[in-house]
């Protein structure tokens, strides 16, 4: 489930090297990446970037490749980015279709097509995790609410009965609405499909994928800023902005929360913060060993 409704103040901090001591269920952290053009060399030079700052984990955005067409692997280009990926020793983590949305009944079908095809590329390329978004629904598709949390319920356990073999886990995104009148979960409706589905392959039944960035948590409303960086000098909106600018407060949070077993610390902070982001990887290692005290306090 992903928390970027966490937000706080923090500076950088010494890096974080576990040892033998050290008792968490926070096995690694990184950045997201991607591609610009639906080209593979945008995503190299991007991953190069993250290995030279010490990344030890990467979140690809599969679908900002052209790897996939109507549900079916294009092979050749699959190929070439398994090789990519195959080059750096990152733990890779896969984040599906940020359009993805099962409560859609004219596309879930094709929705769920995809999601397989991206469960086994997250097999080729050795990522244990594929991040899929909750639904959502406009606000004049009224007549479809009442079937909508079940239409994503049922496909979301095709899907993980389909990456069962693969042993991919599928980590349910909340999301912020993005137009008036939207029907979208909450993220504690969101848990409650987690955990009513009861599934191995769907993380529950608390957090098994974090995904985390500064803010503010101020709704942007109907604001439209004309350069991105104006929601960032209000403080509005999804901002994903580098740890320590918004005002979250990082380390009480992980210094309380627990954590599934094998779970990632993903930061959403991307090449736009490239200047900033050895920063946030040193704060997400100190978040790490402050969990790590946590836990190896609570197991005493």
């Amino acid at each position: 489930m992903r928390h970027d409704v966490l937000r706080c103040r923090t500076a950088p901090y010494d890096l974080f090297s576990p040892g033998d001591d050290d008792v968490s269920n926070l096995i690694g952290t990184g950045f997201n990446a991607g591609s610009d053009d639906g080209e593979l060399t945008t995503l190299e030079s991007d991953l190069h970037a993250l290995a030279d700052i010490g990344c030890d984990t990467v979140e690809i955005a599969v679908t900002s490749l052209d790897l996939i067409a109507g549900g079916r692997i294009i092979e050749e280009r699959a190929e070439r980015f398994v090789a990519l990926a195959k080059q750096f020793g990152f733990r890779y983590t896969v984040h599906g279709l940020v359009s993805s949305n099962f409560m859609d009944p004219v596309t879930c079908r094709y929705q769920i097509d995809a999601a397989k095809a991206l469960a086994v590329l997250c097999d080729r390329i050795g990522a244990g995790i594929l991040v899929q978004h909750s639904g959502a629904l406009r606000a004049d598709q009224i007549a479809e609410r009442a079937d909508a949390d079940a239409r994503e319920r049922e496909a979301l356990f095709e899907l993980a009965e389909f990456c069962k073999p693969y042993g991919v886990r599928i980590a349910l995104e909340n999301i912020f609405s993005t137009e008036p009148g939207q029907y979208r979960q909450t993220p504690t409706e969101v848990a409650a499909t987690v955990k009513a589905l009861g599934h191995d392959n769907v993380v529950a039944p608390v957090a098994g994928h974090l995904h985390v960035h500064d803010s503010f948590g101020r709704p942007q409303g109907f604001y439209e800023p004309y350069f991105p960086q104006e929601s960032t000098a209000l403080g509005i909106g999804d901002l994903h902005m580098p740890l320590g600018w918004g005002d979250i407060d990082w380390q009480d949070i992980f210094s309380e929360l627990t954590f599934l077993p094998d779970t990632v610390l993903m930061m959403e902070i991307g090449r736009r913060y490239r200047a900033e982001q050895p920063a946030s990887l040193q704060t997400a290692r100190h978040l790490m060993s402050l969990n790590a005290t946590r836990t190896q306090l609570a197991a005493e």
